[in-house]
């Protein structure tokens, strides 16, 4: 009883537990990284350095683990496989900052809900996922996905009434000015089509990389090596295209205890190093599709801790989008509990059919037995 408890907890809890914990460091690094940029901060320095910085924290954990565990030779193989998760994730969020460059950040985060849904197209192409028309399960889990999407989009889209004003409202507001005119002036003369266009292409290749990194880990089942070496080949691709991107020097000067430094530790810290970890993890606990379908709460989050943090009021688009986000994504985890447990049931039915069969054997083995023994004594 203990052990299958136990099992639960490390199946069930602690991967929920995880990815929302990932998706509001997320969020803390998402608005951490606006603030900075709005002081001078360009993507390119902020890329390089916070794939180095979790290379660096990755280094000797990676070292200790692998001594520690009976893990198969790193070779040509793995650690090309490494090299393209590399690529994968460079090139998908190099694709983000620039179509945030010809868009909106308002658009980038409507299409992070591309994620759950283009993960679960590739994961069923890719047969990693079983896709089932007549079952309930899969039935349910597509209604999730377009509600989700749905509740997302209208947190994005349709703003609505203030229902409740923050107290700290006006003074976040007045402060916020001069980036919302920056946002609102970038969003009139940005090209909107390929600005989506990039965005879209982005959350297909996170997509991507997803799923490929859950056949990583599972060929290497050692998310610390695995993360370590993505980040080493992340930083090995950036270094020439970022330094020939910013050939300025001072640019690269952010050793002074403000905002742009704050935002690159963290992203190091908690983006690049703790969130590819936990992902990693959960990709091989419990596969890319489970992973993806936290994406969409991440508008709700950002939501919520921008009432709480940063002085926004609450509106009723929010409100309503944010429980039907919530809504879906039940209907979505519901929907993989009932397939986890069609599946527990089907293993205990083929075990008891296994063991019926078997039970004659064993009948007739021990009725022979004692007929000898009758024998014998007679």
């Amino acid at each position: 009883m203990g052990n299958w408890r136990e099992r639960a907890c490390y199946t069930e809890v602690i991967p929920f537990t995880a990815m929302i914990t990932v998706e509001c460091t997320n969020v803390g690094l998402s608005t951490i990284f606006k603030a900075a940029t709005l002081k001078g901060l360009n993507f390119h320095v902020f890329m390089l350095y916070t794939y180095g910085i979790a290379a660096i924290l990755l280094l000797p954990l990676c070292f200790f683990f692998r001594r520690k565990s009976d893990l198969p030779p790193l070779s040509f193989g793995i650690l090309a496989r490494f090299f393209s998760l590399g690529i994968l994730g460079f090139v998908s969020q190099y694709l983000g900052y620039v179509g945030i460059e010809y868009s909106t950040p308002t658009l980038a985060s409507a299409m992070t809900n591309l994620t759950p849904a283009s993960t679960f197209v590739l994961a069923v192409l890719l047969r990693m996922e079983k896709l089932e028309m007549k079952s309930l399960s899969t039935q349910v889990k597509i209604i999730g996905t377009l509600i989700t999407i749905a509740g997302a989009l209208l947190v994005v889209l349709y703003e609505g009434p203030v229902l409740i004003r923050s107290p700290t409202a006006s003074a976040s507001v007045s402060e916020q000015q001069p980036a919302i005119a920056m946002i609102t002036a970038g969003a009139e003369q940005s090209d909107w089509v390929k600005g989506g266009a990039l965005l879209a292409a982005q959350y297909v290749m996170v997509s991507l990389w997803y799923i490929f990194q859950a056949k990583a880990v599972a060929r290497y089942p050692a998310e610390l090596v695995v993360v370590f070496f993505y980040n080493l080949s992340c930083m090995i691709i950036a270094a020439p295209v970022c330094l020939i991107e910013v050939s300025n020097s001072s640019a690269w000067n952010i050793f002074k205890p403000d905002v742009r430094l704050y935002s690159v530790l963290y992203g190091g810290l908690m983006g690049s190093c703790f969130g590819v970890l936990v992902h990693t993890w959960g990709l091989h606990i419990k596969g890319p599709v489970y992973v993806a379908l936290f994406k969409p709460l991440s508008i709700a989050i950002a939501a919520v801790m921008g009432f709480i943090f940063l002085g926004d009021d609450l509106y009723l688009g929010c409100l309503i989008g944010s429980l039907i986000i919530s809504f879906g994504f039940y209907v979505l985890m519901w929907a993989k509990a009932q397939e986890v447990n069609g599946q527990t049931s089907q293993k205990r039915a083929e075990f008891v059919e296994s063991s019926a069969e078997n039970a004659p054997l064993l009948e007739a083995y021990h009725g022979s037995t004692s007929e000898e023994f009758q024998t014998a004594t007679v």
